[in-house]
């Protein structure tokens, strides 16, 4: 397959076999050592706070021998003198060779695709799509349960605000995976993902309780209740914390059942559980190195 070029904007834009294909990639990248951007100029745009996916790029950039300019913070570019997204993204192709970007506005990576000669990776662009973060979501999920088809998932906590859950529901529907969606009714999947996977004919439930369904989960997806996405700091307030889970979480549970998060956990995973073989979290965040060296690799024509 050849994804020479290529933005990384949206998982809708992938198929279940280009989604395989990347994963096998990032595989041959876990052992790899080889300088495959030796010459090649990544630019990291953060317009919103990140830690593990700027990092990893990064990582993932130095370590494929590449080099990495960028900001971490809006306040220090143009932007806060007015510059428009789009100029700032025509300024950027001039200096590199792919461009990275985070922004909390709905759309911004589309736009900054369409604006851009040279290709562009979305790092989450507001409550819409994540799309790397999906990616090793899958890794980690094909490495700790050893498949991807016909599991059951569990989405608890911030669904109508979580790009990663948004993401990841669109991905697991291509592997006939059977999704609970748990969250008060406020948090709920927002009806169009709900509505796409009706179309699909893809296995749902909605409950705000865990214990309905934790003996059925192979895979349970935390997320936190995120402050920065509330228009009303009242809501937050009411809302944070609805969701707290321990290791009386597992009593109910499979034996082999996987515990993930995207990171930063606030209060709904307590610490008690990192040791368990149930946690994956923190390799889970350790896994997106293999697959952002596969995507920069992929996109910049280095593999095929």
């Amino acid at each position: 397959m050849n994804f020479e070029g290529k933005d990384v904007i949206s998982i809708r834009d992938y198929s279940k076999d280009e989604l395989l294909y990347i994963l096998k990639i990032a595989k041959k990248m876990e052992n790899s050592r080889k300088k495959l951007l030796d010459g090649k100029i990544m630019a990291s745009l953060f317009f919103e706070p990140s830690t593990r996916t700027r990092f990893s790029f990064i990582s993932a950039m130095e370590q494929l021998g590449g080099q990495v300019m960028g900001f971490a913070k809006a306040n220090i570019t143009s932007a806060s003198k007015g510059e428009t997204l789009w100029d700032t993204i025509k300024m950027v192709e001039q200096y590199s060779d792919v461009i990275v970007i985070r922004n909390p506005i709905e759309g911004a990576a589309r736009l900054a695709a369409e604006a851009s000669s040279i290709p562009v990776i979305n790092a989450g662009d507001g409550s819409n799509q994540h799309p790397t973060q999906t990616m090793l979501d899958l890794y980690t999920i094909q490495k700790t349960k050893g498949t991807l088809d016909n599991l059951h998932i569990g989405f608890c906590g911030d669904l109508k605000y979580g790009r990663t859950v948004h993401s990841l529901t669109i991905a697991m529907s291509m592997f006939n995976a059977k999704m609970y969606f748990i969250a008060p009714e406020d948090l709920q999947m927002p009806e169009e993902y709900l509505e796409e996977l009706r179309h699909k004919k893809i296995l749902f439930q909605k409950t705000s309780t865990i214990n309905e369904v934790i003996s059925k989960l192979d895979v349970l997806y935390m997320t936190r209740i995120q402050k920065e996405r509330f228009p009303d700091p009242m809501e937050y307030q009411r809302l944070k914390g609805v969701y707290q889970i321990g290791l009386e979480i597992l009593k109910n549970a499979k034996k082999e059942l996987k515990i993930m998060h995207p990171l930063p956990r606030v209060d709904e995973i307590k610490p008690e559980l990192d040791n368990t073989p149930n946690a994956v979290y923190f390799q889970q965040a350790g896994y997106g190195i293999h697959v952002r060296k596969a995507l920069l690799a992929l996109v910049l024509g280095k593999i095929r």
